[in-house]
C-alpha cells in the first residue's frame, strides 16, 4: 500500500461521519433511481410476458348482436391473425354479506386450448361445465373481498331473470389486471365483480345464440392496428358496432401504461434532487479538506508527487465514499424496487412477478451518482492538483477585515457579542452560507412536494365528489327507456329526486386529430349532477353545443367556436357536426357535454334517457338498495359515497406509504446537509472557540455561536425551500397529469408546516451530537494547532 494510500484511509476514519452522511445522500437517490427503473423493467415484462401466454388481444369491439358467420369475414380483414368472438353483459349481482347492489361484468369463457384468446388463469377451483349453466368462474380479487370459495352460491339478476349461479373456480385475466367498473375511477372489489360463464348459458340467458357481442383480434406481426380498427368499424357498422379500439385504449392495458409512464416520471425528477445534493456536499468537504491541508499538498509536490498523482489521490477519496453511497443505495433500491413491484402486482392483479432486473439499471444509477459526487469535487481536486509547493507551504492570507454598515447601526449595538460574530460570519461568506441553506431548502422541498399529494387528493375529492355532485347513487338502465320512466323512479323507496341523462360513445374529430370520447347529455338546470370547474364553480350546459373540459380540447385543438365532427358510435350512427359552445377546466377525466334535449333531437330517438341521477333518503336507502335487487331494467349502480371511499383508499393508502418513504429520505438529506455543515464550521473554528472558552466563554455560549450559525440558516432555507417545494409540486402537478385526472396544485399552510417543523427537528438532532463534541473540546491540543 503507498503512502497516499495509507493517508487516505486515514482521511476516511477521520471524516467517517461526514463521510457516512454524505454517503447516506448519495443512496437515497442511487435508491430511488433503482426502484424506479426495477419497478419499471419489472412491470413491463411482467406485462409482456403475461400477455403473450394468456394470447391477449390486440383490438376490440362490441356490437349489439352479429351472427358468429361473421367471425369469418373479420379473419380475412388485412392484418388480421386470429379472431375470438364472445358475449359480455351485465348484471346486478346480491351478495348474501352486502346490502348494496353489486356490479356485475359477465364473460363468456374462453375456450380451453393453446390457441384461445384472452385465456383466463385459474388461482382455485376448476373452469365451468358447459352443460350446467348455473355455474361460474369469479375474479380473485372479487373472491377474497366477499370471502366467496368454490362451492358458494349467490343470487344475479340477468335481464329480469334471478338466478342462483354456483361459484367453482377463481381466476385472473388479462383483461382485467385493472377492474374498475363502468364508468369508475378506481377498483372496487366489493361492488364490481367479474364472472365467466358458459357460453351457451349467457346466450340463452340473453337472447344472442349463433351471435356474438363481443370480438378481439390478435394481428401479424407489423400490422397497422389503425386500419385494422377502420375495417372493423366498417364491418360490425350494421351490427350496432360501437366503436372498435386497440389495445391501448382498453381500460385495464390503459391504466397499467399509464402508471408506469408516471413512474418514468419520477426517474427522471426525483433521483437528481438527492443527486444534486451530493454533489453539493463533495464540494463543501472537499474544499474544506483541501484548505485544512495545504501544507501536506506542498510537502507531496515537494517530495517529487506530480499534479495529477494528487488529483488521482482526492478523486480516490470521492470515489470511495461514492462507491459506499451506491453500494447502499443498490441494496436499499433493490429492496424497494421488488417490494415496490409487488404492490403494484397485487394492485393490478397479476398472476405471477418477473422481477429479475438487469445490470443495466444498477449501472445506469451507479454511474449517474459516481458522476455526480466527481463534478462536485471537480473545483476543488484540480485546485489541489494546481497549487505551487512554495505558496501551499504558507497558510493561506487572512482575510481583510472592515467595519461596515451594519456594524455601526444601532440594530448591531443591541446585539450581544456571540450574535455579531455569528452575524458577521455569515455576512463575510455569503456565498458559503447561501449555499449551505440551498441544501436544507432541498430537503424542505422534497418534503413539501410529498405531503402536498395528501392535500391535491383532499382537494380533487372535495371539488369533483361534494362540491361538483349533490346525488347519491346513479342507476344505468341496459337499454334506452323513456322520460316518461322518470317519475317512476321518483316512487322508489327512499328516492327524494331523479334527474335523467344519457351518455353515447362517439368519436370526435377535428382536423385530422381524433379522440374516442362519450358524449353526455344532461337536463338544462340539472341540480343533482351539475358540471362543475376544477374549483367546485357550477357551469351551465349551453341549450344547444357543446360543453367541453380544456383537456380534450387540447388534444383536438379546439376553441369555442370551433366545430366537433361527432361520430356516434350507436345507434343509426350519425356524423353530428357540433359548434363549441364553451371550455371548462376539470380535474378528473376529459369529458364533453350536451344538453339531454338537444342529445336526443339530434340523434332522433324521442324524449329517451340511459340512466338517472338520484338523491336518497338515509332513512329510507336500505329499502331501496333491497328493491334495486330485483329491477330488470337495471345494469348498473353506482353511489357516490362507495366512490369516495374507494378513492381515498386506493389512493390514499398508496399516497402515505410513497409520502413515508419521501419524509424518511428527506430526512437523511437534511440530516447529511445539516451536520456536514456543522462539522466544517467546527473544524473551521475549532481553534477560535477553543480561545473563546479560555477567556472566559461558557460552553453554552461557544455552542451558540457554533450552533447559532446553523440554526440561523435553517430558519433563512425553510422560506427557501417552501418556494422550491411549491415549485416542485408545480412541475409534478404538470409531469403527472394523465387523461383520467389531474393533480390540482393545492398546498395548504399546515403542509408547509409540517416540513418546516421535520427539517427543524433534523437539523436539532444533528446539532445535539455535534454539541457533545464541542463539550469535549480539548482545549490545549487546538491551541497548540498551528496555523
Amino acid at each position: 500500500m503507498s503512502s497516499l494510500d495509507r493517508k487516505l484511509l486515514r482521511e476516511l476514519w477521520r471524516l467517517r461521519a461526514q463521510v457516512l452522511a454524505i454517503a447516506l445522500v448519495i443512496a437515497s437517490g442511487n435508491a430511488l433511481l433503482i426502484m424506479a427503473l426495477t419497478t419499471i423493467e419489472a412491470l413491463e415484462d411482467t406485462t409482456v410476458a403475461y400477455y403473450e401466454r394468456t394470447r391477449f388481444g390486440e383490438v376490440f369491439a362490441e356490437v349489439t348482436r352479429a351472427p358468429e358467420s361473421l367471425s369469418r369475414e373479420l379473419a380475412e380483414i388485412p392484418g388480421v391473425q386470429r379472431v375470438s368472438t364472445r358475449i359480455i353483459e351485465g348484471a346486478l349481482l346480491d351478495l348474501p354479506d352486502f346490502a348494496e347492489p353489486v356490479v356485475g361484468r359477465l364473460v363468456s369463457m374462453p375456450a380451453h386450448s393453446a390457441a384461445a384468446m384472452n385465456a383466463i388463469t385459474l388461482r382455485s377451483g376448476r373452469r365451468v361445465d358447459p352443460d350446467r349453466p348455473d355455474e361460474a368462474v369469479i375474479g380473485e380479487a372479487f373472491a377474497e373481498a366477499h370471502d366467496l370459495v368454490p362451492g358458494d352460491r349467490f343470487d344475479a339478476v340477468l335481464r329480469g331473470q334471478r338466478r342462483t349461479l354456483r361459484v367453482v373456480g377463481t381466476a385472473l385475466s388479462p383483461e382485467f389486471v385493472y377492474a374498475i367498473a363502468p364508468g369508475g375511477l378506481m377498483p372496487d372489489d366489493a361492488r364490481f365483480g367479474v364472472l365467466w360463464m358458459g357460453r351457451e348459458a349467457l346466450a340463452a340467458a340473453f337472447d344472442v345464440d349463433g351471435a356474438f357481442n363481443a370480438v378481439s383480434l390478435t394481428l401479424v406481426p407489423g400490422a397497422d392496428a389503425r386500419e385494422v380498427v377502420a375495417r372493423l368499424d366498417a364491418r360490425l357498422a350494421p351490427y350496432g358496432g360501437t366503436g372498435a379500439y386497440p389495445r391501448a385504449d382498453q381500460v385495464s392495458n390503459w391504466f397499467l401504461q399509464n402508471e408506469i409512464a408516471q413512474q418514468k416520471n419520477m426517474a427522471q425528477l426525483l433521483p437528481s434532487l438527492f443527486l444534486a445534493v451530493s454533489a453539493f456536499l463533495t464540494h463543501l468537504v472537499m474544499g474544506r479538506m483541501i484548505d485544512t491541508e495545504r501544507r501536506e499538498i506542498g510537502l507531496l509536490k515537494a517530495f517529487g508527487y506530480s499534479r495529477p498523482a494528487i488529483a488521482w489521490h482526492y478523486v480516490k477519496l470521492v470515489l470511495v465514499i461514492g462507491g459506499l453511497g451506491v453500494a447502499i443505495g443498490a441494496l436499499l433500491g433493490a429492496w424497494l424496487g421488488h417490494w415496490n413491484t409487488r404492490l403494484y402486482a397485487e394492485f393490478y392483479r397479476f398472476p405471477f412477478l418477473l422481477y429479475r432486473p438487469g445490470p443495466e439499471s444498477f449501472l445506469l444509477a451507479t454511474l449517474v451518482s459516481l458522476v455526480a459526487a466527481l463534478a462536485g469535487a471537480l473545483w476543488s481536486v484540480r485546485r489541489a492538483a494546481a497549487l505551487p509547493p512554495a505558496e501551499a507551504m504558507l497558510p493561506p492570507s487572512p482575510p481583510i477585515y472592515r467595519r461596515s454598515r451594519l456594524s455601526r447601526s444601532a440594530l448591531a449595538r443591541h446585539l450581544d457579542e456571540p450574535t455579531r460574530m455569528i452575524a458577521r460570519r455569515l455576512l463575510r461568506w455569503p456565498l458559503r452560507a447561501l449555499l449551505a441553506s440551498a441544501g436544507l431548502a432541498m430537503s424542505v422541498a422534497v418534503l413539501v412536494m410529498a405531503l402536498q399529494w395528501l392535500d391535491a387528493v383532499d382537494s380533487l375529492v372535495d371539488s369533483v365528489f361534494v362540491r361538483g355532485q349533490h346525488q347519491d347513487a346513479t342507476l344505468t338502465f341496459h337499454d334506452l327507456t323513456p322520460l316518461g320512466e322518470l317519475p317512476g323512479i321518483e316512487r322508489l323507496p327512499g328516492v327524494l329526486a331523479a334527474e335523467p341523462l344519457r351518455a353515447v360513445p362517439a368519436r370526435l374529430h377535428h382536423g385530422h386529430l381524433s379522440e374516442r370520447e362519450a358524449i353526455t347529455g344532461l337536463p338544462l338546470g340539472a341540480t343533482l349532477s351539475p358540471v362543475s370547474d376544477a374549483e367546485g364553480r357550477p357551469v351551465p350546459v349551453p341549450p344547444d353545443g357543446l360543453l367541453v373540459s380544456r383537456q380534450l380540447a387540447g388534444m383536438l385543438d379546439v376553441a369555442a367556436g370551433d366545430v366537433l365532427m361527432v361520430e356516434v358510435l350507436e345507434g343509426r350512427r350519425p356524423t353530428l357536426a357540433l359548434p363549441v359552445v364553451r371550455l371548462f377546466d376539470t380535474d378528473l377525466g376529459k369529458p364533453a357535454y350536451l344538453s339531454l334535449e338537444a342529445l336526443n333531437r339530434r340523434l332522433g330517438d324521442g324524449r329517451v334517457m340511459r340512466g338517472a341521477q338520484v338523491a336518497v333518503d338515509p332513512a329510507g336507502r336500505a329499502a331501496l338498495l333491497a328493491e334495486l335487487k330485483t329491477l330488470p331494467a337495471v345494469s348498473d349502480v353506482q353511489f357516490r359515497q362507495a366512490a369516495i371511499d374507494t378513492f381515498h383508499d386506493t389512493l390514499g393508502q398508496t399516497l402515505l406509504i410513497f409520502v413515508g418513504f419521501f419524509i424518511a429520505f428527506a430526512a437523511v438529506l437534511s440530516v447529511g446537509v445539516t451536520y456536514n455543515a456543522i462539522r466544517i464550521a467546527l473544524a473551521e473554528r475549532a481553534r477560535e472557540l477553543a480561545t473563546l472558552r479560555v477567556l472566559g466563554f461558557s460552553r453554552w455560549e461557544i455552542s451558540y455561536i457554533l450552533l447559532g450559525e446553523v440554526g440561523l440558516l435553517t430558519w433563512l432555507a425553510i422560506p427557501l425551500g417552501c418556494l422550491l417545494g411549491f415549485a416542485l409540486a408545480w412541475y409534478l402537478s404538470s409531469a403527472f397529469a394523465t387523461e383520467l385526472f389531474r393533480v390540482p396544485l393545492v398546498i395548504n399552510d399546515a403542509t408547509y408546516a409540517r416540513a418546516a417543523l421535520i427539517t427543524l427537528a433534523t437539523a436539532g438532532a444533528c446539532a445535539a451530537v455535534v454539541r457533545r463534541r464541542l463539550d469535549r473540546l480539548d482545549l490545549i491540543a487546538v491551541l497548540k494547532t498551528r496555523e
